[in-house]
């Protein structure tokens, strides 16, 4: 299933309606991003190989020396064993996600999430506003990670702190199913930072980046 099929026109409005609203007071911009993943993570897929094929090596090994009977002593068949698990070892991460984020490290999970995101923020312009105070909050399904970046005119007086209980708060409704609800409140969270911070509209002020969730 596409990562469109996953929202319904409903659920998309309802992200774009809680955009407007938070926009409608202040100066800045905010802008929901949401990716099926930020890597494609082959290395899960080597990992499952030589797992997989060790572990049968190991299981042929212990036949051998633990239960004769169903010991295998053709070298074609132990050669032909090994590799027939290595095979299924590197095709199954392809289909099973929880699989595949268990063969790859958290740090490599971080980096390449971080990585996508930045690319994100260029990518949808994000820094593109008068006063640099563009607000991105991406979320990447895979990894279930979610980052938030603010423009230089905001990261210079919102602390750090401010954006990972954000951060904390989403990733707990995204890992429980409840994506929508918790991108909502997070939105509304980041109007709320921004007024606190004195980012009030101004006569002149346009929305200059839209209000619709960006998904790819």
């Amino acid at each position: 299933m596409k990562l469109r099929e996953k929202f319904t026109n409903e659920e998309l409005e309802r992200i774009k309606t809680a955009v407007r609203q938070s926009e409608r007071g202040i100066s800045g911009e905010i802008v929901p991003v949401i990716v099926a993943r930020s890597g494609y993570y082959t290395i899960a897929n080597y990992k499952g190989a030589l797992l997989a094929a060790f572990g049968v090596f190991l299981l042929i090994v212990f036949f051998d020396r633990f239960v004769p009977s169903l010991a295998i002593h053709n070298s074609l068949y132990i050669f032909l064993l090994v590799l027939l698990a290595a095979i299924l070892g590197g095709v199954l991460p392809n289909v099973s996600d929880d699989l595949k984020r268990w063969l790859v490290s958290q740090r490599h999970l971080d980096h390449a999430t971080r990585q996508r995101a930045e690319n994100a923020f260029l990518e949808q312009e994000v820094f593109n506003t008068r006063q640099r105070t563009g607000i991105m909050i991406f979320i990447s399904f895979f990894e279930l990670e979610v980052i938030i970046i603010g423009d230089q005119g905001i990261s210079k007086v919102v602390e750090q702190k401010v954006w990972d209980k954000l951060v904390q708060d989403l990733v707990t409704q995204v890992r429980n199913g409840k994506t929508v609800d918790g991108l909502e409140a997070a939105i509304k969270r980041c109007g709320e930072i921004l007024t606190e911070k004195g980012f009030g509209k101004t006569p002149d002020d346009v929305n200059e980046l839209g209000d619709d969730l960006r998904i790819s």
